[in-house]
């Protein structure tokens, strides 16, 4: 929709200074009352830019929304988030990815990341509601996957170690996973996972990895929620580049999901083992049918936690709520 206004930034971004209206209207073949159109445009989705009837226009700032223009600036994948849709609010990203596969085939639409800058219904596990403000990353990456349907749990496990990875790299943050999907910094949590499916016997039409990432939300908007949670902002001490944030993730995703997709099941789960805040810890597991507590010691071929009870005997957790103990 805003492909001209984009053409118009270009020539912004690459002027050492001020430019002329109709430079810029010679230089792409508009008017010069479409090059003004174009600029209120840019003004609208956050850009700050200097309009002087002397000198023309400067860019004196870019826009702090995250917008696939800008994510693409950065972007370094071959398949995931080349093709992105763009929310200023919705209700979340999973409903809109929903949406779409139902609308198109699945195949064309593989690697589409959704973008908000803001969920007004955004979900978790077990249906709980997901508090998604201003400044965090809210994407919902669809999926047709070429993997067996007993290893699809392991996009989830990719996605997490994509996310951690990415702090880490970008930020020198200590992000660890903690099981099922979540990631941590410290004892507070900063991004969470959710895996939906569409599967018939043993195909898969699709998968929906949906990511919401904590990154520079205010405190205030922190404070909403119940359970122990930060930003990236908080952490760092200042607010940090989003696009730059969201190319990085796409890229150790692709990474990841790729080894999956070649059947390397095993290098995934030894990385996502030695991210891993939950194994060698007490925890706590709350399923549907009981609770108990002992040792996550390991996590099967297959993503189920292995929790030692005290008395000895070895549970296998294929779902539910893990408590991590304080050491």
């Amino acid at each position: 929709m805003y492909e001209a206004a984009f053409r118009v930034l270009e020539v912004l971004e690459n002027s050492d200074g001020p430019v002329p209206g109709e430079k810029i209207s010679a230089a792409l073949g508009i008017s010069r009352s479409a090059v003004w159109k174009h600029i209120k445009e840019l003004i609208n989705m956050g850009y700050d830019i200097q309009a002087s009837h002397r000198e023309g226009y400067r860019l004196k700032k870019s826009s702090n929304r995250l917008l696939p223009y800008e994510v693409h600036k950065k972007l370094r994948t071959n398949v995931m988030g080349r093709m992105m849709r763009y929310f200023e609010s919705t209700v979340s990203t999973n409903w809109v990815a929903k949406q779409m596969v139902r609308e198109e085939d699945p195949a064309a639409l593989h690697g589409t990341v959704i973008i908000a800058e803001q969920q007004t219904g955004g979900m978790g596990r077990l249906g709980r509601s997901w508090v998604s403000p201003r400044g965090g990353i809210w994407v919902t990456i669809i999926l047709r996957p070429a993997i067996p349907i007993d290893r699809i749990f392991m996009i989830t496990m990719a996605g997490s170690i994509a996310v951690a990875r990415a702090l880490r790299k970008e930020y020198d943050l200590g992000a660890l996973i903690k099981w099922p999907n979540d990631v941590y910094i410290g004892d507070k949590k900063v991004a969470g996972l959710l895996l939906e499916i569409s599967a018939e016997a043993d195909r898969v039409n699709y998968a929906l990895l949906g990511m919401g990432i904590d990154v520079n939300v205010s405190p205030q908007d922190l404070s909403m929620v119940p359970n122990a949670v930060t930003s990236v902002s908080l952490e760092v001490g200042h607010d940090v580049d989003r696009p730059a944030l969201l190319a990085r993730i796409l890229k150790e995703f692709e990474s990841r999901y790729s080894l999956l997709e070649a059947g390397e099941f095993d290098s995934v789960i030894r990385e996502w083992k030695s991210l891993s805040c939950t194994l060698e810890r007490r925890v706590r597991i709350n399923t549907l049918k009981s609770s108990f507590e002992g040792e996550a010691i390991d996590i099967d071929e297959f993503g189920a936690l292995l929790v030692r009870k005290d008395s000895g005997k070895i549970e296998r957790v294929i779902a539910g709520d893990c408590i991590q103990r304080q050491d």
